[in-house]
């Protein structure tokens, strides 16, 4: 699963016409590395969520700007296994009612 967020994210960012020739493990998203600002870092995130079914907040945005590709990867692993853990957990009745 890591190695297909990774791909995704890369192809992702190469169709925003981001050159991606040079991208590894340890480039970083900000401005030290692909200088994505943040309509780019805004595009990225909706494409994820919409691939991997998974949900980014104004706060992210920020975080995701710090991270190398590898950083941004287990990331969004962690997320998206958090957010399968979530939809397996099953929801308690309400008794009150």
């Amino acid at each position: 699963m890591t190695d297909d967020i990774r791909e995704f994210t890369v192809e992702a960012l190469r169709k925003m016409n981001y050159d991606v020739s040079d991208i590894n493990d340890d480039t970083e998203l900000g401005p030290a590395g692909l200088d994505l600002e943040s309509l780019a870092l805004a595009d990225l995130a909706v494409q994820l969520e919409d691939h991997f079914q998974v949900k980014f907040n104004d706060d992210d945005m920020e975080t995701l700007a710090l991270m190398t590709l590898a950083e941004f990867t287990k990331a969004m692993r962690e997320r998206i296994d958090a957010n399968a853990e979530a939809a397996a957990t099953p929801v308690a009745a309400d008794s009150s009612v």
